[in-house]
This record gives C-alpha cells, structure tokens and sequence, in this order.
C-alpha cells in the first residue's frame, strides 16, 4: 500500500488534514473490484505495546474522517476520547466526497471521475476495508469501536466483520440494527430532490461542455433541497419552534449570515458579501409593478440558472420588460436574472433575504413583512433563512453523487444480512441466509435473524436520544434488548436525532465511564506523558466554541 496526506485531484478531501493510503485491490461484498482504492483517514495518540489501546471512531453520512471537527469537545485529555491513553482512528467511508473512493474518484480504467458509475457500497464493505487500514498500522485488536447514526451502523458491523474477538466492546448512538422504512423513505425523498434539479444530468454534472472536468459543478439546487429535508429529520419539532418560533430573518435585527461567495445579488455584478447590493437592485425594487412583485413573493426561495424573470406585463410567452410608454428595457430585465453557478455552493434565491436584507438596514427597502403581495417584501422567517443557509452550506462542502451513493448504502444496511466475503472468518459470513428460496423472510423470521445477529456482539453501551425522530429509541431498545451485554441510556436531548452530535458533555460522560468500567487498564498509565502531550485545549467545558464544518455544532445560533 502506497500513502500521501492528501488528494490532488479531489477538491473535498483536501478540506482535510489527513492521511490516504491507496489499496491495491478490494472486492466489495457486490462482488466487484475495485483497484487503486484511496482509503481517507485521521489518527490521534499512540499505539501501546501490545497494540490493543486502538478506540475507531466511526461518522455519520455526511461527517469526514476529522473527529476533531464534528466531535472535538470528545476529544482531548481525561475525555472520553483520550489520545494520552488511546490510539484513536477514523476513516471516512467509501463513497463519500472527503478522501476514500468514491464518485469524485478518478476511475483508473477511464481516467475520468467514477461520478454515477460508482459501484454501490454496504456499510459492511468500510469495515472490511479500515480493518486492513488499522492491521497496516500494527492493531492488533481494537479496545471500542464507537459511532452515532451511520457510524452507529458502522459501528455494529465491526464486531461481526472482523476477526472474531477483535473488537472487544461497541458504543453505538442514535442508529439502528437495519434501515427502517422510515429512514428509506426520506432517503428516496432527498434522491428525487437531486435528480429533479436540471443541472444533475444524469450524474454527469462534472463534465464540461469543452470536454474538461469540473468537481466544483453542481445540481446545486437539488442538492440543497436535499439537504434542507434531511434537517428537518434530524432535529425535533420543539427544537425548530424554540429557536425560531415566527420570527423574521429579513429585519434590521437579523442580518444574513449567509458565507460569503455563496450569493449573487441581483441585477449587477457578481459578489461574494451579502451586505453590498448593487444600485440596479434598489432602483429595480423601486420601480417594481404589482405583477413584479407577487412574482417576486410567489418565487421566493427559488434557485434558477434560466434567463426568465417575470413576464411584466407581458402577454407573450417572452421574458419582456416594459417601461411607461411599451419600451422594453434589456438592461432593466438583466438585472433580475441570476448568473449560471460557477463554483462550489453557489446559488441565488430570488427574494432571499440574503440578497435584500442590506438594502433594507439602510432604509432603502421598505416592507412590513405580511406577504399579501402589496408593495412590501415578502417576510421571510428566520427558519427559512436557517435552512437556506444550510442547504447553501451543505453544497460548498459535498458531493451530490456521493449523496446519492450513501444514502443507498444506509438502505442496504441489515445487520442479520450475512457477509459474501469470509475471507476474516468473520461471524457474519457464518449467519444464516434470509431465505433459500429467494422469498423475502416474514417479521417474524426478520426478528428472530436479528436478535441472532445481535446476540454476537461484545459488551455494549448503547445510547439513544428521546426526542429523535428518524432513529426512534424503540431502536436501540431493540438493539441492547439482544445484546448480552448491553446498557442502554437515552438522554433527554430536544434536539431530536442530531442530540449525538450536539449533547457533547453527556455523551462524554456516559462514554468515559463505560470504557473505565469496562477496561480499567488503560487507565492506570497514560501512554503518553500529559505534559508532553500539551494541555487540553477545550477548556474545562463543553459548550461548543467553533462552528463545525462537517457536523451540526453552531457557536452562535442566536443570529437566526
């Protein structure tokens, strides 16, 4: 295996500091092989004597191989990840955008991007594949294996992937032993939100009409609309309510936050700061007929690359602008149109507070926010701008394709599915198939497969969060119900599902206290010396103090 610390030809993974090592060969459990296969992953701490001190750290869908980032206040001396202790590992998954194979991939056989013809990928096939990743680094065996959502799955396939008794106990959170119809069903909601956006060609946005290849092109829109939806499920109802209630994000009071380069203001030059609208926008809004500004209100939120403002007066089919006397006005339509995306992330609301907001702090906008299609801009609320933003974020940082890859692979995942690869002599190539005669099993057949499957498992602290909606927490009751020896905890989180990647001090809590429970002897030396290792540099609490770029930690979510 040959190894670099970074890509030069995948411009996610290098938002990362991180390793990639490239395996020459891997079957997946598909049975298709892949060769030259980049494998992303971070390392924190030191590998004791015997090799047995290895904590694997397993992400989420959309998180990156930087524990760091979406786990940071986990991370750091006397916490429950204590690289002064243990030798801590996280890889990033295949298919995702941030260093491992995937669509953003050169294909060795072409020589382009693999895009839509990645072949798809279980959450079975990362651990076979970080398991040769931690052997080349001298694991000998692996002390816990801790995950949330995704990494929860992951995180249960470990034990019955890998040699048996290589992984000596789990801490699964927020995650399920098999997809739930639930979970599928928003999964397809998401995908259809990609393919409906024009720009998705198929999965073949990278390619360039000029024969080039751009991984900074994107069906930006779809992607963002995907986005949005899946926030929805990870955080609860009373969340949302509490933090934005009806309040407007388009006042004085509540300044866009949109990151810079990541809107255009209408009608004149491009720019990347949300606060300095061009003249043509204020005089366009001061001249804007009734028709103009119902358009306006009606598209709201809308991303358009087309040439089509508002008919204006217009009968014909034609994208016009008219001025008193029947003159159109080509420079004044222009300035209503949005420009072609051109980078990573960017898109334009039409309306979007992002692009009127300064115009209404220097009093040159005026509106009272009812939305009732009078002379005032339409109100927009704080939660739409929450989600605008996020979904503007969510495609400067990820891949569509690789959106699509990996929320197929969470529907694929079914813990009592047995293994095609016995080549570890893995417990799950050795459970019983689901049916000889190609008939799906009945609930329960399902049922009793599973609890099969679970009762392999090490010892277990399993972690649920009461308000989740997407993994309820009569999944992980189900979970540690099978497992011999599992405790379960839920925390009374209102965050919902996003409680694993947000109630840092608890989880830290319950996690730290199982694994000294659990295996005292890691914590009688340190296997590195404190004063050598440096200070802990979270502090001594737990409040978030930097904005995750991978995760869903906000320093301030006061400006929404």
């Amino acid at each position: 295996m040959s190894s670099s610390s970074s890509s030069s030809t995948n411009p996610y993974a290098g938002l990362i500091s991180q390793n990639i090592t490239t395996v020459p060969s891997f079957t997946l459990e598909s049975g298709v092989r892949l060769t030259d296969v980049p494998v992303a992953y971070k390392t924190w701490g030191k590998l004791n004597e015997n090799g047995d001190n290895c904590l694997v750290i397993c992400h989420a869908l959309t998180g990156s191989a930087d524990v760091e980032d979406w786990w940071g206040p986990l991370l750091g001396p006397d916490r429950a990840f204590d690289p002064t202790r243990f030798f801590i590992f996280c890889a990033n998954v295949i298919g995702s955008p941030y260093g491992t194979i995937s669509s953003v991939t050169t294909n060795p056989e072409t020589g382009k991007p693999f895009g839509p013809e990645m072949p798809g990928s279980s959450v079975k096939d990362d651990v076979r594949l970080h398991y040769i990743i931690l052997k080349s680094l001298g694991v000998q065996s692996v002390a816990a294996v801790i995950g949330g959502s995704m990494g929860g799955m992951t995180c249960l396939e470990w034990p019955l992937n890998s040699p048996p008794g290589f992984v000596k106990a789990i801490v699964p959170l927020a995650t399920s032993a098999r997809h739930s119809a639930w979970c599928i069903s928003w999964g397809e909601a998401q995908r259809q939100s990609i393919y409906s956006d024009p720009d998705y060609k198929d999965g073949y946005y990278f390619e360039q009409d000029n024969s080039t290849i751009d991984l900074t092109k994107q069906p930006t829109r779809g992607l963002a609309a995907a986005r949005m939806a899946a926030l929805l499920t990870y955080r609860s109802r009373d969340s949302f309510e509490s933090r934005f209630g009806r309040r407007s994000g388009n006042n004085s009071t509540n300044k866009s936050k949109v990151p810079k380069g990541g809107v255009r203001i209408m009608g004149g030059k491009k720019t990347t700061d949300p606060s300095s609208p061009s003249d043509s926008d204020v005089k366009l809004h001061n001249e804007e007929t009734p028709r103009e500004i119902a358009w306006r209100e009606h598209n709201d939120g809308h991303r358009s690359s087309s040439n089509l403002g508002s008919r204006r007066n217009s009968d014909s089919g034609k994208s016009s602008t008219s001025t008193s006397n029947g003159m159109q006005t080509p420079e004044l339509e222009k300035s209503l149109v949005l420009g072609e995306n051109d980078k990573i992330g960017q898109g334009v609301a039409l309306g979007s507070a992002a692009a009127l907001s300064a115009q209404q702090q220097d009093g040159k906008v005026g509106g009272n926010g009812t939305g009732t299609g009078g002379d005032k801009q339409p109100k927009i609320f704080s939660a739409q701008s929450y989600l605008r933003y996020q979904g503007d974020k969510f495609t400067g940082r990820f891949d569509a394709n690789c959106y699509i890859h990996i929320t197929r692979k969470l529907d694929t995942h079914d813990l009592s599915q047995p293994s095609t690869d016995s080549s570890l002599g893995s417990l799950s190539s050795k459970l019983p198939p689901h049916s000889s005669e190609g008939e799906p099993p009945s609930d329960i057949e399902l049922e009793k497969l599973l609890s099969e499957a679970l009762s392999l498992e090490p010892p277990a602290l399993v972690i649920g969060i009461e308000s989740d909606g997407l993994f309820t927490t009569s999944e992980q009751k189900e979970i540690a119900a099978y497992i011999p020896d599992a405790e379960l905890v839920l925390i009374p989180s209102p965050d919902g599902h996003d409680g694993f990647l947000l109630e840092f001090e608890a989880i830290n809590g319950w996690i730290d206290g199982f694994l000294k429970r659990k295996m005292p002897n890691f914590f009688q030396d340190r296997v590195i010396p404190l004063e050598e290792y440096g200070k802990d540099k979270n502090g001594d609490g737990f409040g978030v103090k930097k904005e995750s770029v991978f995760g869903e930690a906000e320093a301030d979510v006061t400006r929404w």
